[in-house]
């Protein structure tokens, strides 16, 4: 881990932002990097991993535990926004995701009863230019579920679920980069899966996040509506397709931290994608996701490598 403070210049100062006010903004939280470093929220935005999920995301597995490895890289050098202060940026993140799933043989309104959790690790890089430079690495926050409900029906595969992000991760309201977001965020989520016997697939899993304040800063991300989504053909053991995210923030950033106002963000991203299954249930999947249509967030591209395995 480096850490390279440096003095602002006057790029930076035309820019009419103090640098405490830049770190408030640019706290830079594992799960937003991942999920394409949601910036239009502090600490880099977003909690969930924006295009971590995509074949037969709404098709929960029969009854038994799981375990799987979300492994990303992300890189960007563009922040979509018209402030100065923006010019010089960059942003490198490299990740793993660990899940934990148990789904029980116990049903609920028909559907079977499942949880999971989630562990986060993370190496950040942000680069402001002369605003600063900071690389950290560490453990993320918290998120877990103890109420997911899976149901099927022929071709149709539906979840609903409750996840809960807890703010355990490392932060320093006065760091640049930090893995932890310091708030909690509450998010129902829906998803569905549609695959036919000819092996076509449509999956989409739909998520609402409300956020808490961040206590150190008095600074409340505003809430967001997003989506991953993957259109796919199967065939043998394998299969390709054609998805990514959709990210919209529908209310804006408030509180005293605030201090580029509600800032809202939006962001879309498109790539090509595969899944490779053995007998033996173990699942590789690939993901290469283009950013675009994006407003108050960084613009990159991001590769993912998730593995699953039955335990």
């Amino acid at each position: 881990m480096r850490q390279c403070p440096r003095t602002p210049g006057n790029r930076f100062e035309e820019s009419f932002m103090h640098p405490f006010q830049l770190r408030h903004l640019f706290s830079a939280t594992t799960l937003a990097l991942l999920a394409n470093t949601a910036m239009a929220t502090e600490g880099g935005g977003g909690a969930y991993a924006n295009g971590s999920e995509g074949f037969m995301t709404g098709a929960l597995p029969p009854p038994g535990s799981y375990l799987v490895s979300y492994n990303t890289h992300y890189t960007a050098d563009k922040f979509v926004n018209d402030n100065p202060a923006f010019d010089d940026f960059k942003v490198s993140t490299a990740a793993t995701i660990l899940r934990a799933i148990h789904v029980t043989d116990k049903k609920i309104l028909g559907g079977n009863w499942a949880m999971h959790a989630f562990l986060v690790a993370a190496d950040v890089d942000v680069n402001m230019g002369a605003g600063g430079r900071q690389d950290r690495a560490g453990m993320g926050d918290f998120i877990f579920s103890p109420l997911a409900v899976g149901w099927h029906a022929g071709n149709w595969h539906w979840i609903a679920a409750v996840d809960v992000y807890l703010p355990t991760g490392r932060y320093d309201k006065d760091e640049l980069a930090n893995i932890g977001r310091n708030y909690a965020t509450l998010e129902p989520l829906f998803a569905f899966t549609y695959r036919n016997p000819e092996g076509y697939e449509f999956s989409m899993k739909t998520m609402f996040d409300h956020n808490y304040e961040n206590s150190d800063t008095h600074y409340r991300s505003g809430n967001e509506l997003h989506a991953d989504f993957v259109a796919a053909k199967h065939f043998g053991n394998w299969a390709v397709g054609v998805g990514g995210y959709a990210y919209k923030q529908v209310s804006g950033d408030s509180g005293e931290g605030a201090v580029l106002g509600d800032f809202k963000g939006r962001a879309m991203a498109l790539g090509p994608q595969f899944s490779y299954s053995t007998a033996s249930g173990l699942n590789i999947q690939g993901r290469y996701q283009r950013e675009f249509d994006v407003q108050n967030r960084p613009e990159g591209d991001k590769f993912w490598l998730n593995i699953a395995i039955p335990l």
